[in-house]
């Protein structure tokens, strides 16, 4: 079954996970699968006066919908490309007094889109709304307290004069919020902005070891000629070779867990066990749980001391994060890592998340000899534990490769900037905003390091020159959120 530039797949029915996507034809890796405009996004509540409401970019000025006095976009273009889907909000936000919840939001806005076109199937969609899985019947007591406080709130919003659907399809349409909404990012792909519904790719399943991944795309307004706009959008990639008849698969969760773990989560978010390979043979976890090799092994009242004093620390540590105490972090690190070396083998995933925290406040704080080193380490755990062409690993690398380079070790900095480039070609393509900026930083690296490997000491008073003259750039300020997840799961 193809459908509206949707030939390169066809959905199938799998025996014990429903409906899946598989390929029609040869992929490598790197290919774009298919692409697809939401069917419904949404900014979320906190960001909405700062994220334009068309392409979900993070602008400085934005200019705000006259009408209601809640939405607001880029630029003239933006506003014009929203009005369809905005119309019937904007009159609702006002009859209303105020912009309900953004679950509310975004039901509203499938709904009216559902009244514009039809039931049935929308252009270019493989399933039709209804078809989607919502997974109600698997909500727990909390959880269907929440759909119902919803459905009123709803209500409430919803105007009279527009079609009156039916209480099971408002609650269809929440269930299928809830569990299939997507997590939509700013155009570093660096921040969760926002949340949309996109039916084909409801229909990917999950593999704990894809052979996929998924990019936002924010689209292009800016070309001079509307023809040369592009719209918002996800785009599916091939992460290794697909051949035809191969099912496409993607990661609902990030792979740097514990078999156990990941398959709680999917349970709990998701309501299905995991059965895929890694999961069942345990693949990694052996990495993920290394202990110090060699003849003073240490015990497993040692190891077990050292995980729990690892697990207590991250607790501190977030609390000293969520109140800007980076040098308290800092601290913490540092006491855990020196338990963590004579005991932990260099893949174990309690000292990698400490190293990560390290390396990026320490960056933060412009200590970029320590926090390169701790980088290192972690990228070098990394490496053996993802997934060659993983778009966090991806990211991960980029971030050691800048912070080598700020360290002034600009062959390790270069090198590592390299590496994240071709791994990001191939889960966010040459044209995403992040490669681009990669790709300066490849270009400007690879000019140095010529200068340094000619006159290493002329290198040197050149860097220093260039600093005493401009401020350093300083790295962002550490995130409490991790990277953007896959699929939104409304908490």
């Amino acid at each position: 079954m193809t459908k509206g530039g949707m030939e390169s797949v066809e959905v199938f029915t799998t025996e014990g996970k429903g409906r899946g996507l598989k390929a029609q034809k040869e992929f490598l890796p790197g290919d774009v699968i298919f692409a697809e405009p939401a069917y419904a996004a949404v900014v979320f509540d906190s960001l909405t006066h700062v994220i334009c409401h068309t392409c979900f970019k993070r602008q400085e000025r934005l200019h705000r919908c006259g009408q209601c006095r809640f939405a607001y976009y880029c630029d003239r273009t933006c506003q014009r490309a929203a009005w369809l889907s905005h119309k019937s909000e904007c009159s609702a936000i006002k009859r209303h007094g105020k912009a309900p919840t953004e679950s509310i939001r975004l039901a509203a806005r499938i709904l009216w889109k559902m009244e514009r076109e039809g039931s049935g199937l929308s252009e270019g969609c493989l399933v039709p709304i209804e078809e989607l899985q919502n997974h109600v019947d698997s909500f727990g007591e909390e959880e269907k307290k929440e759909l119902r406080a919803d459905v009123e709130n709803f209500l409430e919003f919803w105007p009279p004069h527009c079609q009156q659907f039916g209480m099971q399809l408002i609650s269809h349409v929440f269930g299928v919020i809830s569990c299939n909404g997507f997590t939509l990012s700013d155009q570093r792909g660096l921040q969760a902005v926002g949340v949309g519904i996109f039916p084909n790719l409801c229909q990917v399943n999950h593999d704990c070891w894809p052979n996929c991944t998924v990019v936002f795309n924010n689209g292009n307004h800016e070309a001079v000629r509307s023809m040369f706009h592009t719209q918002m959008r996800i785009e599916l990639r091939a992460l290794t070779k697909v051949s035809p008849g191969d099912e496409l698969t993607v990661s609902y969760v990030d792979f740097l867990s514990l078999s156990e773990e990941r398959r709680k989560q999917l349970k709990k978010q998701y309501y299905f066990d995991c059965t895929c390979e890694h999961c069942k043979k345990q693949l990694k976890d052996d990495l993920m749980l290394a202990v110090k090799a060699g003849e003073s092994k240490p015990s497993a009242d040692t190891v077990k001391e050292v995980i729990q004093l690892s697990k207590d620390t991250l607790e501190k540590i977030n609390k000293a994060r969520m109140e800007g105490n980076y040098h308290e972090v800092v601290k913490l690190c540092r006491d855990c890592l020196k338990k963590q070396e004579p005991v932990l083998g260099d893949t174990n995933i309690y000292l990698l998340r400490i190293l990560s925290i390290a390396s990026e406040v320490l960056s933060y704080l412009q200590m970029f000899e320590e926090a390169a080193d701790y980088a290192k380490r972690m990228v070098d755990g990394y490496l053996k534990i993802y997934h060659p062409n993983n778009a966090q690993l991806g990211m991960a690398v980029m971030r050691a490769g800048v912070t080598h380079w700020h360290a002034g070790l600009i062959e390790a900095g270069h090198g590592l900037i390299c590496k994240a480039y071709a791994i990001l070609l191939i889960t966010h393509g040459p044209s995403h905003p992040i490669t681009k900026d990669l790709e300066v930083m490849r270009v400007q690296t690879e000019m140095e390091l010529r200068m340094f490997q000619q006159n290493e000491f002329m290198y040197y008073k050149m860097r220093e020159a260039a600093l005493k003259n401009q401020k350093i750039q300083v790295m962002p300020e550490p995130s409490n959120e991790n990277a953007p997840s896959l699929f939104h799961k409304k908490e």
